[in-house]
């Protein structure tokens, strides 16, 4: 790839994710990206053939700025499945609100929009496979609590790392940061964690 389609497919992308964290929930459409760049729509869909893949990169984009990687490594190293958990817990607890703005546009925008049911699909699966990944250090380490299936304590640990849990704790009843993802961890390990 040059380096002038790769600048233009970067300012595409940034252009995407302001619009999105600027934007109300309404859709952001491809002629409205365009524009924002500078560029002609017909030039946005060389980069982009679908408004879905524009949407989709944008949240890989982000993950990518963002060291989404980084934040992971300690949870990805862990161990034991209690270290894992915990690690997990803070890295994905703290990037929710960088990727709040981004968040709350495709969350609203699915209702109504498949391309961005698509994009925050993909995301919330990427989050699912990480619940999943700690559940089952649990479960190897023989620390899962025996009430749950493995499936089953990754649907509640899925649940409550969910964008809204974060948004009614933070935005909607005061809780900070800190306390947001200490509870969590707790609540987690209370629920998930065998008894020694």
């Amino acid at each position: 790839m040059s380096s002038e389609k790769s600048d233009t497919r970067t300012r595409i992308l940034e252009t995407a994710w302001k619009l999105l964290e600027a934007g109300d929930g309404g859709e952001v459409r491809m002629a409205d990206i365009a524009k924002a760049v500078g560029i002609s729509r017909q030039a946005l869909y060389l980069h982009f053939p679908k408004r879905a893949d524009l949407l989709v990169a944008t949240t890989k984009y982000l993950d990518e700025v963002k060291q989404v990687d980084d934040r992971l490594v300690a949870s990805r190293t862990a161990t034991s499945g209690v270290e894992r958990l915990d690690a997990f817990i803070e890295a994905w607890g703290n990037y929710i609100p960088e990727i709040h703005g981004v968040a709350k546009a495709l969350i609203a925008m699915q209702e109504t929009d498949d391309e961005a049911r698509l994009a925050w699909a993909g995301r919330t699966q990427a989050v699912r496979e990480g619940c999943e990944a700690a559940v089952a250090a649990l479960a190897r380490d023989g620390m899962l609590a025996p009430r749950w299936s493995p499936d089953q304590a990754t649907d509640l640990l899925w649940t409550l790392l969910s964008v809204g849990n974060w948004e009614q704790l933070t935005r909607d009843c005061g809780w900070s940061q800190a306390d947001y993802v200490d509870t969590l961890r707790s609540l987690a390990r209370g629920a998930l964690v065998r008894e020694a």
